[in-house]
């Protein structure tokens, strides 16, 4: 499973560099995209500033339950015979 993730994230980085080599060759930037959206890039870390410090603390309260139930789990669970 790990190797099936990391080989499609390979994929992706390379389609994405080519796509990128291919944009640029006609002159298009990112820069140019995002205006033409109605976007800019301080906007676009903003939002994700926003939702990470939104974020952060959901899951520390989610670790916080999760991390102990998942501890007790592992300690009770009967033994594996015969590996």
């Amino acid at each position: 499973m790990f190797f099936n993730a990391m080989t499609t994230l390979f994929k992706f980085i390379v389609v994405a560099v080519f796509i990128g080599a291919v944009l640029d060759r006609l002159d298009i930037d990112a820069n140019a995209i995002l205006i033409e959206i109605g976007l800019t890039p301080d906007r676009i870390m903003g939002v994700a500033r926003e939702g990470f410090e939104w974020a952060l603390p959901h899951l520390i309260l989610g670790a916080m339950v999760l991390v102990p139930i998942w501890v007790i789990y592992f300690l009770f669970r009967p033994p594996r015979l015969g590996k």
